[in-house]
């Protein structure tokens, strides 16, 4: 049925069209009824009017009319009289509960014969454009998972998720306690979509859209420019407004209107001040679920308490979450510095190292801290610890130039001694070498000399030959 038909007034001449009004009881053509509350000022009594009741709803039935008939709450009862839920065959109970002065309408079947069905009580909403229930049970876990990858619109961000970015379709948490920089990640992750031409919803429950404009300017991101060109657009809504299905159903259709590729939640915590967090997370639960199938990439930002745990959150969403980013304050020698890390993301390799997340006029980067004699150091320690470094790296490296200098000086000294030592060998070995030339020149020229003596006094070969012996030997 329609739901706008909900609560319509049942007449005698409506009756007609349907059935002889001559079988339409007497009590019933005296006046109009929309609800069974008139019974009570009745003058029949109870006995009777139970009777009557009775008899209607058999009429109905025998006559083939599908009835919505309303009623009151009973004191001690579902109903005033206790007796229409067992002759209705279905019973749905509508409550309108205000916790914190906060209103919020509820629905729970009671009963439905001969068909299954929810039997939780089940938040509704009443709008213009009708009935809208969305139960936690329709909530499912048959969505696709692209594997595309999309930038954190920080590049090293990129790196530390294996340099690739998010999953599209994907959801991200942010948490961190106030100051560490959520809202600025989201920004430059709506920034980067943005660059690419997909639209972007952005959910803030803490500040105006100009102020976030305004502030993001501080970091080099100028989110108007986008707004202007219609892909991006903010809603901007205190969580007290009203409940946490009126927040709901109002996202789902400025998602549907939108289209975005991108939602940013900034923060999720803000929406335990409309609800309990069991509410906030069942709420939180249906929206993931929505943005998944609809293959949405969710970045949510979550405030952690100061002085509590880092690795939970208040309204308890992070096992919903595909990646879980903590950021976190560091403080040390009088400063207070923001770090990184990603506790989990699912399906792809990230780093494990904690980072220190800096906010420039150029926008966030991620530089590495200094790991050093068991403990970390960030900002001004960490640069002075890093210029203390190259200072005694640069020492290092001159006292080594230093010693090379000198091993050279010394291997040019000990080859200018074996130079030396050579040239004067070289020399030594040349006056040798004329030495034994010459007295090798000064004995040929005795034996020929010899020689030519022994023709001259005609010596016979015998005696020529003994006396050459002879002077040969007297020569040595």
């Amino acid at each position: 049925p329609d739901y706008g038909q909900l609560h319509a007034e049942c007449r005698p001449s409506a009756l007609r069209k349907i059935v002889p009004f001559s079988s339409v009881p007497s009590w019933l053509r005296e006046k109009p009824i929309s609800s069974f509350d008139w019974s009570e000022k009745s003058r029949a009594g109870q006995t009777i009017l139970r009777a009557e009741l009775k008899r209607l709803f058999r009429f109905l039935k025998d006559k083939g009319v599908t009835a919505v008939i309303t009623g009151e709450q009973g004191e001690k009862s579902l109903t005033r009289f206790g007796l229409e839920e067992y002759v209705a065959d279905c019973v749905i109970f509508l409550d309108h509960n205000v916790d914190q002065q906060i209103a919020t309408r509820r629905l729970r079947i009671v009963k439905y014969r001969g068909t299954a069905h929810g039997t939780n009580e089940y938040p509704f909403l009443i709008d213009e454009e009708g009935f809208s229930v969305m139960p936690i049970s329709s909530l499912g876990l048959d969505h696709a998972a692209p594997t595309e990858r999309v930038s954190t619109g920080i590049p090293r961000m990129d790196t530390m998720l294996g340099g690739k970015g998010y999953f599209r379709g994907s959801s991200i948490l942010a948490t961190g306690t106030a100051g560490t920089g959520k809202s600025s990640m989201a920004a430059h992750f709506v920034d980067a979509a943005c660059r690419r031409g997909e639209r972007c919803l952005f959910f803030a429950f803490e500040e105006s859209r100009n102020q976030i404009m305004r502030n993001m300017r501080s970091i080099g991101l100028d989110l108007e420019q986008w707004v202007k060109k219609g892909v991006l657009e903010f809603r901007n809504s205190r969580p007290t407004l009203y409940g946490l299905e009126m927040h709901l159903v109002t996202m789902h259709k400025a998602i549907e209107m939108f289209n975005p590729s991108i939602v940013v939640v900034d923060p999720i915590s803000n929406l335990v001040a409309a609800a309990n967090e069991m509410e906030v997370k069942s709420m939180l639960s249906r929206l993931i679920d929505f943005l998944k199938m609809k293959e949405v990439t969710a970045f949510c930002t979550d405030l952690t308490s100061v002085g509590g745990s880092l690795e939970r959150t208040d309204v308890g969403i992070s096992s919903l979450m595909d990646t879980w980013i903590l950021l976190q304050i560091i403080e040390g020698n009088g400063e207070r510095n923001r770090g990184l890390s990603i506790l989990k993301s699912r399906g792809m390799e990230h780093s494990n190292q904690i980072r220190e997340y800096c906010l420039t006029d150029n926008g966030a980067d991620l530089v590495d801290v200094y790991v050093g004699a068991g403990r970390v150091m960030t900002g001004a320690a960490r640069a002075v610890q890093e210029a203390k470094d190259k200072f005694e790296i640069l020492e290092r490296n001159q006292e080594i130039e230093r010693k090379q200098r000198d091993i050279e000086r010394k291997e040019a000294v000990i080859e200018a001694q074996i130079t030396a030592l050579r040239s004067g060998f070289e020399a030594e070995k040349d006056e040798v070498e004329r030495a034994i030339t010459r007295a090798s020149q000064h004995q040929e020229i005795i034996i020929e000399e010899s020689q030519a003596m022994a023709r001259t006094r005609k010596a016979d070969a015998l005696l020529s030959g003994s006396a050459t012996k002879t002077g040969k030997r007297g020569t040595k």
